[in-house]
């Protein structure tokens, strides 16, 4: 399973979102910091969830990190996030 996949799933099951779009953007940071041959350290990610309903920014951040887990967040070197109710 890509990282792709694994963020994609671990996404689907913590929050049922209505949208979710996850985008290797790796080939746009070649030659930059972070980067790894074959892709998959730099992601955009856009989620929307009924299950952020009332938390702050940072509260959503956080549940979309703990959701994705600390051993496949420790691949990634760069998530930009999109999150909404």
């Amino acid at each position: 399973m890509t990282r792709t996949e694994k963020i994609e799933a671990a996404l689907q099951a913590a929050f049922a979102p209505r949208v979710l779009e996850v985008v290797d953007d790796s080939e746009a940071h070649r030659g930059h910091a972070g980067y790894q041959d074959g892709g998959e350290s730099h992601f955009n990610v856009v989620v929307e969830s009924e299950k952020f309903r009332g938390l702050s920014r940072i509260a959503k951040h956080r549940a979309v990190h703990e959701a994705i887990g600390k051993p496949l967040m420790s691949e990634i070197h760069a998530l930009a996030l999109t999150v909404r109710e």
